[in-house]
């Protein structure tokens, strides 16, 4: 039956040594019988969406999710399809317990050090949504603990399973469209001020909001905040956490992420060496802090070429990822996360405006192609075999570290630099 667990403090503390005291490295788990057994940390928007995906997955079994909010957890137990699921309010209980060998962690992402960091000691393959973290430090942390027990980690960027991004890595660096000298990626959404983007309230249609008075009888707010300010209950801040920077990066972790992780799935050219960010709150006249318009500038320099990402939250506007080469350019049909056709075209293309486009030299088809498995499924095969995942550790620090070179950008006033020897933004 679907339980809610209660320890003492006694108790807690002696399972939890123990399960530090244990061998950290996570050596790849023999299920070719039994499914892997998944602990879900934080069941928000998101979490919820991530437990009915792997509880679908036949590879996967869900044991147990953990939430601070009451209905948030009841729901992802209800969620969970497997009826012995337990729930926890602590997330160092989940870690604890036995049955759980690997975990998704689905929470604001200040949680995501201390979350990673403990579910290492723990011996937990992990699972973490993206932005990675708030801050270089921390992800330096992440990327030490993690590599020191070997394990297994996976970076939440769905984009990296897509055929077509390694199909154009392979034609750049074939030099179908020779030397590429920039790169347009962009998020834009059309909504109400009402019903858009981080105006939900527990998941992605529910627009209605909760009674504030009930919703703090079922949070515990304290442990919400964590290693956050303390402040008083705020139901904007608790709800919309995106939009505040002692919780997140604004667009920066979230939709920019997306579309740069893409440039770094096709190019695999790392951290870019400037970033010059700007915006403004151009649509929204609440107290957010995050603006909800975004434009990030970056250059890699040895490779001459610059990357623009543009965002904001009144357009329908698409921006696929458009690859602009000295001899052609390289489009996709959709954002990076979902983008599984792209077309080739001479360098006179693509100008509708200038007259009659040029057909394209080459079209790919994801339809046409070999089938992949997913995100999740990567990281699943990785906790069975010991491999390595897509989206690494590695790999989730080149994402944390080009979206923080803009949140650091937009927030001096200025350009920054990666420093690639002391691995800092200056």
């Amino acid at each position: 039956m679907i339980t809610e667990t209660s320890m003492t403090r006694r108790d807690f503390l002696a399972i939890g040594a123990a399960a530090v005291a244990a061998p950290a490295i996570l050596r790849g788990v023999d299920l070719t019988k039994e499914p892997v057994r998944l602990g879900h940390i934080g069941t928000g928007t998101r979490g919820w969406d991530l437990i009915r995906y792997t509880g679908a997955i036949p590879e996967a079994k869900v044991v147990a999710v953990c939430d601070v909010y009451g209905p948030h957890r009841t729901r992802g137990l209800e969620a969970a399809g497997n009826p012995d699921a337990k729930g926890y309010k602590d997330y160092h209980e989940l870690l604890s317990d036995p049955k759980v060998e690997a975990v998704v962690i689905a929470t604001p992402d200040h949680w995501h050090e201390r979350m990673v960091i403990d579910a290492v000691a723990a011996g937990k393959a992990i699972y973490c949504e993206k932005g990675l973290t708030t801050s270089i430090a921390a992800a330096k942390r992440m990327r030490a603990a993690v590599k020191k027990a070997g394990t297994v980690f996976q970076l939440g960027h769905q984009g990296r399973q897509l055929p077509a991004t390694a199909e154009a890595g392979r034609l750049i660096r074939e030099g179908r469209i020779g030397p590429v000298t920039l790169i347009h990626i962009g998020r834009f959404f059309n909504g109400t001020k009402e019903r858009a983007p981080w105006r939900w309230f527990g998941d992605y249609s529910q627009y209605n909001r909760p009674d504030p008075a009930g919703v703090i009888k079922q949070l515990d707010w304290g442990k919400w905040l964590g290693p956050a300010p303390k402040i008083d209950f705020n139901e904007r801040h608790f709800w919309h956490w995106r939009c505040y920077w002692p919780y997140g990066t604004g667009q920066a972790g979230d939709l920019l992420s997306h579309e740069t992780d893409h440039v770094q799935t096709v190019l695999g050219w790392g951290i870019p060496d400037t970033c010059m960010c700007t915006g403004l709150n151009a649509y929204y006249d609440d107290d957010r802090q995050v603006p909800d318009t975004w434009l990030s500038a970056y250059r890699f320099e040895k490779r001459a070429c610059s990357l623009t990402f543009e965002g904001c939250m009144n357009s329908k506007r698409q921006q696929p990822p458009e690859y602009i080469g000295r001899e052609g350019r390289l489009i996709f049909n959709g954002i990076g996360q979902d983008a599984n056709r792209f077309w080739v075209y001479p360098d006179a293309a693509a100008f509708p405006h200038m007259g009659k486009m040029s057909e394209p030299t080459y079209e790919y088809d994801r339809a046409k192609g070999e089938k992949w498995p997913s995100h999740m499924e990567d990281f699943l095969q990785c906790v069975r075999t010991g491999g390595r995942p897509k989206c690494n550790i590695d790999e989730a620090f080149i994402e944390i570290a080009t979206a923080l070179m803009s949140v650091e950008s937009y927030r001096l006033k200025r350009e920054v630099r990666w420093d690639a020897k002391k691995e800092a933004i200056v």
